[in-house]
């Protein structure tokens, strides 16, 4: 993710970072120092009525500070990586006409990648092959589908986990109707011009069993607080209109106790599988994040990291 070098241009900041890494106090002590809004990159924080599982901000910290892109659908609705670009856009545009700094803060890396690289003409859903394709993952499992798009698409498969049902079809089906590898086409799309200048700025961990622990460590707290996850998705179940095939029931977390809510587990097996997809969403940001060589890397496990990035923000706001 590169900055455009012009001093013309206002400047946004990029706050990325696997989860449990510090993002959200990073923004929030930044806000402290600088007038700014926080746009949040994260394609669960999207969702109404999914505050613990997603570990969003508090009531309490978005009223000290002003939040978008939180609770703007219902659990039942989806939202692109397209809808993400035109909506950012537009926010980091309203926020620097107010004269303030814009914080884009997640760790949903599609989102900061179609934000800084815009987005290529797919071709649209063929209902014929995603039927033969949910055939073939009813008869044979999503993770058979996951091991052929990894022998067709490595790039793209390794950014994906073996039960992301909807994103390997989607990836399988652009494979069958082009002939050539989603991670090609999105290689050859068109870059863009941002109109302002980002400063892209990664939280990653120095030792990654430390982020480990903190991972553990963050889904028990979700699991042990008053009004938990469990209570969280029991009362997402009983609306009766959400199921598993949907994105927001796919998040990390939620499908876990899901899952364990239909009886398929035990607790101790569901807080293992919780904690074992977490990391595993951690590694493939953190993956995500290597591909970006124009970031600027912070030590997320370093006490000081938040003055760190603030140093950052400074010498970017005074060029």
């Amino acid at each position: 993710m590169s900055a455009i070098p012009s001093s013309t241009k206002p400047l946004a900041v990029a706050l990325m970072g696997p989860t449990a890494s510090g993002k959200t106090a990073a923004a929030l002590e930044l806000a402290r120092r600088v007038p700014a809004e926080i746009i949040s990159v994260d394609s669960a924080l999207v969702y109404r009525e999914m505050d613990i599982g997603t570990a969003k901000p508090t009531l309490q910290e978005r009223a000290g500070v002003p939040h978008h892109l939180i609770d703007i659908l219902d659990a039942s609705e989806s939202y692109s990586a397209m809808q993400f670009r035109q909506d950012a856009l537009r926010l980091v545009d309203d926020i620097q006409s107010r004269g303030k700094l814009p914080l884009l803060v997640g760790g949903t890396m599609l989102y900061f990648k179609a934000l800084q690289d815009g987005l290529d003409e797919l071709p649209q859903a063929d209902p014929a092959l995603r039927a033969q394709l949910d055939r073939e993952a009813a008869e044979l499992g999503v993770p058979a589908l996951h091991a052929r798009l990894a022998t067709l698409d490595p790039e793209t498969a390794a950014r994906l986990k073996p039960n992301d049902a909807q994103r390997i079809q989607r990836a399988l089906e652009i494979m069958m109707l082009t002939g050539q590898p989603m991670s090609a086409l999105l290689a050859k799309a068109p870059k863009t011009e941002l109109p302002f200048r980002l400063l892209p700025l990664a939280l990653e961990p120095s030792d990654r069993s430390v982020l480990h622990d903190r991972i553990a460590a963050r889904f028990d707290a979700m699991l042990n607080a008053p009004e938990g996850l469990l209570a969280e998705v029991q009362k997402l179940r009983a609306r009766g209109d959400l199921h598993l095939g949907l994105p927001s029931m796919r998040c990390v977390g939620y499908r876990q106790a899901w899952e364990y809510l239909d009886g398929a587990y035990d607790f101790a097996t569901m807080r293992e599988k919780g904690i074992a997809a977490t990391r595993q969403l951690a590694k493939r940001q953190l993956t995500w994040l290597r591909s970006m060589p124009e970031r600027i890397v912070v030590d997320c496990l370093d006490p000081h990291a938040t003055q760190q990035v603030w140093l950052h923000v400074q010498a970017a706001l005074a060029q």
